[in-house]
This record gives C-alpha cells, sequence and structure tokens, in this order.
C-alpha cells in the first residue's frame, strides 16, 4: 500500500494520512446551495474530492470509503428566488416553487458535474430532510452552555470554545478587528453566529423550541455529517472561501456537541479559481458556469484535465490556451487507446504522483511519459485513475462517419493531385486540412490522421465540395 500525504490546513503541514478505520474511511465535501447553475469555481472543489475518493478506493477498496457532498436546500436566495416566481404570476405554494426550484437546480448539478467525469458520492443530503438532527444538536448546544436564545434567534457562543479560530489561525479578537460581522443587538459578542433564526408567514419554517424557523448555514453541515459518517471521521474539505467562517464555525459547533470526538481528522482545502489571469466575476466580464462551457463546445473531459493540471493548493487560472492544448492532448491519447483494453492497474509512479499531496500535474506528466512511449494499455489504466478517456467519454474526440469519408476522400484527391504534379491542388488541401483542425501526417505506410483541438467539421464541408469529393 502506497503511504498517502495530505495537506492539513488545521495543522498547516504534509502528513501521512492514517485513517481512523482502515475499513472505513469517510469523508465530507460541502456541497452547493441549489438556488443557480454551478459556476466553473465551484467545479474544482469537486473534482479534488473525486480524485481523492478514487485515490482512496485504489488504495483501502471501493467499500471501504465514504464519501458524503450536501445540498444546501435552505437558503435566503432560494426563497428569493421562489419569491421571485411567485410575484412574476405562479400560482404554486412557496414551498412548491422552492421545490421545484431546488429539484431544477439539483437536476443541473448532476448532469454538469457528471459530464466533468465526477463520480456521485455516497450521499447526497439534503438540509431539509435533517432539520429535526439541526434542533436536536441545537438544543443540547444550549443545554452545554454553548448556545443562547435571543428574541427568537439561536446563537453559539465563540467565546465558550477556547480552540475558536484554530483553522484560520486567528484570534477572535483579530477576527472581529479585521472582518465583516453581523451586527445585532441580541449578540452577546460580535462574532457570535446564528444556529437558528425565525421565519416569518411568507418564508419556509419549521416548528422548535424557540418557535417557528429555520436552520443557520453551519449547523446544517454539522448535523448532516454527524447522521451520515459519525461525530469522528477522517476528512472534510472545500473551497478556502469556506475556512472561514464556515469550516471554522462547524468546528466549535461539532467539537462542542461532541467534545470527545474530534470531528474531522484532516481538513482539506483547495485555493480559488482565476479566469485568464483574473478573478472570475460579473463586473469584470468573466463569470461563466460549467453549462455555459459545455454549451460552447468545451468537451467536459478538457474541463477536467485543465482544472488538475494546476496543483489544488495552488490558484488555478482558466485560459483558453489552456482549453485549447488539453483539447489536442486528449484526442491524441484517445487516437493512441482507441481499440485497447487497459492495463490490469495504474502506472506505480502515477499513483506515487498522487499519494504526495494530490499531485494531478505530476500524475499528468506520468501520462504524457507512457504517451510518448506509446504504452497505450497503461495510459488507458492510469488516465481512468484520474477519470481522463473514460468510456463513452471520448465521443467528442471522435470523427463521425461523415467527416471520416471525407477526409480518406480528401487525402484520396491529394494523391491524385501530386501524381498528376498538380501540386497547387495538392497544397491547397494540405492547408484545407490546417484550417479545419485536421493533423496529417505522411508515413512509409500511408498517411496518418487526426482531429486537432479546434476541429470545425464545416470547414472540412467546404473543403471537401470545393475538391469535389
Amino acid at each position: 500500500m502506497t503511504q498517502i500525504r495530505l495537506t492539513n490546513t488545521r495543522t498547516r503541514r504534509k502528513e501521512d494520512f492514517v485513517p481512523i478505520d482502515p475499513a472505513n474511511v469517510r469523508l465530507y465535501l460541502c456541497g452547493p446551495t441549489v438556488y443557480d447553475r454551478a459556476h466553473l469555481g465551484n467545479a474544482r472543489p469537486v473534482l479534488v474530492f473525486d480524485l481523492l475518493v478514487r485515490l482512496l478506493r485504489h488504495e483501502y477498496g471501493d467499500r471501504a470509503v465514504t464519501y458524503v457532498r450536501n445540498f444546501t436546500d435552505v437558503d435566503d436566495k432560494i426563497n428569493a428566488e421562489a419569491q421571485r416566481r411567485r410575484a412574476a404570476g405562479s400560482d404554486l405554494s412557496l414551498e412548491a416553487l422552492i421545490a421545484e426550484r431546488t429539484e431544477e437546480t439539483i437536476g443541473w448539478y448532476h448532469a454538469d458535474m457528471d459530464a466533468l467525469g465526477a463520480l456521485r458520492p455516497d450521499h447526497e443530503p439534503r438540509a431539509t430532510a435533517y432539520v429535526g438532527q439541526m434542533v436536536a444538536m441545537t438544543a443540547d448546544l444550549i443545554a452545554k452552555g454553548h448556545a443562547y436564545e435571543a428574541e427568537g434567534h439561536v446563537l453559539f457562543d465563540v467565546r465558550s470554545f477556547p480552540d475558536y479560530g484554530q483553522l484560520s489561525g486567528r484570534s477572535v479578537d483579530d477576527m472581529i478587528a479585521g472582518a465583516r460581522v453581523e451586527v445585532a443587538p441580541f449578540k452577546r459578542d460580535p462574532m457570535d453566529f446564528v444556529l437558528w433564526k425565525p421565519s416569518s408567514d411568507d418564508l419556509p419554517g419549521w416548528d422548535s423550541p424557540w418557535g417557528r424557523g429555520r436552520p443557520g448555514w453551519h449547523i446544517e453541515c454539522s448535523a448532516m455529517s454527524a447522521a451520515l459518517l459519525g461525530p469522528h471521521f477522517d476528512i472534510h474539505g472545500g473551497g478556502i472561501d469556506l475556512q472561514f467562517p464556515h469550516h471554522e464555525n462547524e468546528i466549535a459547533q461539532s467539537c462542542c456537541a461532541h467534545p470527545q470526538a474530534g470531528f474531522a481528522n484532516v481538513w482539506l482545502h483547495n485555493e480559488m479559481l482565476q479566469v485568464e489571469g483574473k478573478k472570475m466575476s460579473k463586473s469584470l466580464g468573466n463569470f461563466f458556469t460549467v453549462r455555459d462551457l459545455l454549451d460552447r463546445g468545451v468537451p467536459g473531459e478538457v474541463i477536467r484535465f485543465v482544472m488538475l493540471s494546476t496543483h489544488y493548493r495552488k490558484p488555478m487560472d482558466w485560459t483558453e490556451t489552456k482549453a485549447q492544448e488539453a483539447e489536442a492532448v486528449l484526442r491524441r491519447w484517445h487516437g493512441l487507446v482507441a481499440g485497447i483494453e487497459p492495463a490490469t492497474s495504474p502506472a506505480p509512479a502515477l499513483i506515487e504522483a498522487l499519494a504526495d499531496d494530490l499531485n494531478a500535474a505530476g500524475a499528468i506528466a506520468v501520462l504524457h511519459d507512457l504517451a510518448g512511449r506509446e504504452d497505450a494499455a497503461g495510459l488507458l489504466a492510469s488516465a481512468r485513475m484520474l477519470g481522463l478517456l473514460l468510456p463513452g467519454m471520448g465521443e467528442w474526440a471522435q470523427a463521425d462517419g461523415e467527416a471520416a469519408g471525407q477526409i480518406e476522400a480528401l487525402l484520396a484527391a491529394r494523391l491524385a493531385a501530386r501524381q498528376a504534379r498538380d501540386f497547387g491542388r495538392a497544397d491547397a488541401i494540405r492547408d484545407g486540412f490546417a484550417a479545419a483542425g485536421v493533423e496529417v501526417k505522411d508515413t512509409a505506410q500511408g498517411p496518418e490522421w487526426s482531429l486537432a483541438a479546434g476541429f470545425n467539421p464545416a470547414r472540412l464541408a467546404d473543403l471537401a465540395r470545393t475538391h469535389g469529393t
């Protein structure tokens, strides 16, 4: 077994991963709030944890790993969208509109993440199904002196947990000085955060000892992870933007609710995403969703390749150049492994790279080496370990029957032109191939062709019509 080493955000160092129970490795990823399409940055933690799960299952066995990723379906943005739809004329109840929106968004999310080759988690809990557990945990925190009721709200008493701030490396006083916190007259301390809040008649709510209301965001993940993985599990993570306050607050409330457990042993956070060197934002006009890219014709496999090419702890810069380069590489690899059965196991060097803090870029370098040595079987097995070259994933890289026929006919026309010493026509066909994104290599056995990045079937069809094929 290869020793896996992961950078633990909590200790700020790379550590040997030692599971609590090797027969029951458990991990939790904070999932999306389901009010709209997932943007490209939302996909990064999904792909990081997908890679981690694949590695853990390779090392410990498929049945020994339990992966949980939640859906937050209680949120003010979801409520606002439902209220907007009702104001626009819908005769459905608010609850029905919320359910409609969340079902629609979860369906989008599944389709988009499936397109990236991401495995579905073992459990995908929805917050609304665990409100009872959230109420019970909140009541328990009050009973233990870690939370208090105020004006229909229940708030966590941050000062009651001396270790608050260890994950983000700041003291409570430093956080107050440097952070924007919600100021409310009923808070004992500015850093105290909401576990439960009241709901008006026009908002969804549940009965509780503190009146009709709904849970705060942070308590949701603590309750769901405890219910599905237990109060003490192996790995918890998400984007670095969740480190504070979400994950800091999860630790506080979970450790106070289960003081003997310890919550998560390892905290894994990925860095943020940029687009062409700039932070992705709507104001800069560089904000786009995964679906935007897919609808533009960027294959999900290409998106995955680009995102895995940067180490998860470094900012990832999405560029059109990287996407085109990835497309060209994957086309070549799909051509190399066509009709080949994969090797029985991935290359040991690839597993070693992944075991070193999920060094996916190093693992991709191993794939390049295997391709260079034309080890097609090894390349296929190793690429599938990274979620690449999966069955059915490479249809985008293959020419359909019509395109293949056009290419073969144009090659025959080029040969005939050369034999007739009509070099103008032969060169025109050659240049037309390049413009259409068809790479042709002349060998002793005859011409070999493949589709390059940016293959344009319309240009190929024009070329075929021009030269009478």
